[in-house]
């Protein structure tokens, strides 16, 4: 098939540096390119993330929102009692 193809500067760029390292012509380098392209396209796309939840086990009266300043606490505590002695 026989087709007039505009390439954007940067892909040209690359195609160009691709025949002159690979000493190819232009319509070998611009096929396979597009072959791989194309082929990565049709490729199963990855799973989506996801998150298995656990559940977590804290006694009632625990905000969990505020365990930062829960290790804070227990670190000052830890403080005192050390220069206390």
């Amino acid at each position: 098939m026989r087709t007039t193809l505009t390439l954007e500067p940067d892909v040209a760029r690359r195609v160009h540096q691709v025949i002159a390292r690979k000493k190819l012509p232009l319509k070998r380098v611009v096929n396979e390119a597009l072959r791989a392209g194309l082929a990565a396209l049709d490729r199963d796309k990855p799973s989506k993330f996801s998150v298995d939840p656990h559940p977590c086990r804290f006694r009632a009266g625990f905000d969990l929102d505020k365990l930062n300043q829960l290790v804070d606490e227990m670190e000052a505590e830890g403080s005192l009692s050390t220069l206390s002695r």
